[in-house]
């Protein structure tokens, strides 16, 4: 019967993408950075209410203040890694910690959602041209130096949330430079408690095709858990930075462990 009520909640998602879109073009360039991230969070929480899903919060505790706001200007910003299943990851996250995305360039040519992501402060990047990575890091760094939070999708692409690919390495660069600390973060969606593909945005799924298949999807829960920061004494090598932050959210997720990084 779920299926019966996906046209009505599809135009509600709609109606509340075009409201967040007003959001951004008409309030974000008049208010501060943590204003932003309050209203993104409050937004992003509704976003994933009328898909048919809810948040589920787990692991490492977060300061309150850094939970509402994802910026805390007293102190260097954080890097956080991050498995990669759907679109909607990047709203289970700001519906916990509000932060800035870093990803690939066609996302910002998505309908609707991508002017959304974009003037939400989402960071692209040009997969193939040269330069573009230290480039990136030049930008990701200024922003950790405001005390932001930023967002890596580490394996470069998307799942079915059964597997964990090998993580890249090279935008964990600026984290180092200034002193970041680096939080792995471990998405997993279920239904009825069981792991769930349904939201899993790869191959020739398109955007509309898998927002049908989130909004008949039962019980659909996101489970976000903030693990510890990185070790300190991981810190001065990406790629042992990569190498433990994907050891630790595989072992939460209970999938493979034993990959290479990506310097790439």
């Amino acid at each position: 019967m779920r299926w019966l009520f996906a046209p009505v909640r599809a135009v509600v998602f709609s109606a509340h993408v075009l409201l967040g879109v007003a959001i951004v073009v008409l309030i974000f360039p008049f208010v501060a950075q943590i204003r932003r991230n309050r209203i993104n969070r409050a937004w992003s929480n509704i976003l994933i209410e009328l898909c048919g899903a809810r948040v589920t919060v787990a692991g490492a505790e977060l300061p309150t203040a850094l939970s509402h706001d994802g910026v805390d200007p007293r102190n260097v910003g954080r890097l956080a890694l991050a498995n990669h299943t759907s679109w909607m990851d990047i709203f289970a996250i700001n519906a916990v910690l509000p932060s800035r995305f870093i990803a690939k360039a066609e996302i910002g040519r998505w309908p609707l959602l991508g002017l959304l992501v974009s003037r939400a402060g989402t960071l692209y990047i040009e997969r193939g041209r040269r330069h573009a990575v230290a480039a990136m890091n030049r930008t990701v760094s200024e922003h950790l130096q405001q005390g932001e939070t930023i967002v890596v999708f580490a394996e470069g692409t998307t799942t079915d949330g059964s597997e964990l690919l090998p993580f890249h390495s090279n935008l964990i660069a600026p984290a180092i430079e200034v002193g970041a600390t680096i939080w792995p973060i471990a998405l997993e969606y279920t239904e009825r408690g069981e792991r769930s593909s349904a939201p899993a945005f790869i191959g020739d799924r398109g955007l509309f095709e898998s927002l049908g298949r989130i909004l008949v999807a039962r019980q659909l829960v996101v489970e976000v858990t903030v693990l510890p920061p990185v070790a300190r004494t991981d810190l001065s090598d990406r790629h042992a930075i990569a190498r433990a932050a994907r050891a630790a959210i595989a072992q939460q997720l209970g999938l493979e462990a034993d990959a290479p990084d990506r310097s790439d």
